[in-house]
């Protein structure tokens, strides 16, 4: 069974984490290297700040990036922290130098003294995630499966008791496999990540990056995303988020179906009338309250609309 059920995520808001990691929408990778760069991350649009200390850092570099998250977290900021692969020369470091962390800090304001849960690289197996888990208690894990061995054990990296939610590592996953990048290419794994989580009762996976800054590229990604059932979508760049979160948010044309649903349903009697009433009933309030937790507020658009979405596909 997964840890889901047991493992707490609501935490105060917070600018390295503005939206419950649940429903977070944005994790913007920041190199970790580059600790000039991490105001102007927490200050971006993005729902979670995840601080790299694996793929963006040179192997030379990662000791310095690891204390610059450290001293970060220490002058009073939060995030989460994507670390080097189970296995890894790294690893055993990472975990241990934030497991010191934690202890260290455990009188300040945040109970894991500001990191608010680790992305795992690399995952190819339960134990992986398990592992960490065990040296890093109480803190949520990602894990982020980029391989084609990890994709075979997918479901059980899934139902790990460590795992909180799945995402898919596209790039390296890829280079790994000699997939393309197109929709078509990528539609198997995708459909195994989404099946997976929900298997498992994990909140929607997270998709792969979209390069780039072109608002198009990064709605047609945000588009895929949200159609292969993945509610999150990793960023490279602070100018991305805004555009990924409107893409993976509740469209104004949605919340009018559903409030227009409601009151029809209600009007009718509030009695269930034919097989499609129950799954646009389940829809329909999905929609609403996640729009609520992510604070978007519903406006009716000006003109008429005739959008109708797909009734067995939920949020």
């Amino acid at each position: 069974m997964s840890n889901n059920s047991i493992m707490t995520t609501y935490v105060t808001p917070s600018p390295g984490q503005k939206v419950q990691a649940d429903l977070a929408r944005s994790w913007l990778l920041v190199n970790a290297t580059r600790p000039e760069s991490f105001q102007e991350a927490e200050d971006s649009a993005a729902d979670v700040v995840v601080l790299d200390i694996e793929d963006a850092v040179a192997p030379k570099d990662k000791e310095r990036a690891l204390k610059h998250v450290t001293e970060w977290f220490a002058a009073g900021h939060t995030g989460w922290v994507r670390i080097n692969a189970y296995g890894s020369q790294w690893w055993e470091h990472d975990v241990s130098e934030l497991a010191q962390y934690i202890t260290h800090q455990l009188d300040g304001p945040h109970h894991n003294g500001g990191l608010l849960g680790v992305m795992l690289a690399m995952v190819e197996s339960t134990d992986h995630v398990n592992e960490t888990a065990a040296r890093l208690p109480g803190v949520p894990i990602v894990a982020l499966v980029e391989t084609a061995r990890g994709l075979q054990r997918i479901n059980s990296i899934a139902a790990a008791r460590g795992t909180f939610r799945l995402a898919f590592g596209t790039g390296d996953f890829r280079r790994d496999t000699g997939f393309g990048g197109s929709a078509r290419a990528l539609a198997y794994p995708r459909s195994q990540f989404t099946i997976a989580s929900k298997a498992a009762m994990l909140p929607s996976p997270i998709d792969g990056p979209t390069q780039g800054t072109i608002s198009k590229k990064l709605i047609q990604g945000a588009s895929i995303a949200s159609e292969f059932g993945f509610t999150g979508k990793l960023c490279l760049l602070p100018e991305q988020t805004a555009t990924i979160n409107a893409g993976l948010s509740p469209s104004q044309e949605e919340l009018t179906w559903a409030h227009d649903f409601l009151a029809e349903f209600e009007e009718a009697g509030g009695q269930i009338r034919d097989g499609s009433d129950l799954p646009r009933l389940a829809r329909s309030n999905s929609i609403i309250e996640l729009a609520e937790a992510l604070g978007i507020e519903w406006r009716r658009p000006g003109s008429s609309s005739d959008y109708s979405p797909n009734d067995t596909y939920y949020y």
